[in-house]
């Protein structure tokens, strides 16, 4: 099994979220909700381990909480 990694882990984080907020300029909110949707899809895609992502959608729901 291999385990979500919840610790920082992204190379240059600071650009990656610079460039995720620039993929978002001009976005209305739906057209918004929707690139983050399909981010997310892709990202899951690129995981590709059902318990990882279960893992990930269970600390996703924890923290909005």
């Amino acid at each position: 099994m291999t385990d979500l990694i919840l610790t920082p882990n992204i190379d240059n984080a600071d650009d990656f979220y610079a460039g995720l907020l620039s993929v978002h300029e001009g976005l209305d909110p739906a057209q918004s909700d929707a690139l983050n949707a399909r981010l997310v899809l892709v990202l899951a895609n690129h995981i590709g381990n059902s318990e990882v992502l279960a893992q990930a959608l269970d600390a996703a729901a924890l923290k909005g909480r």
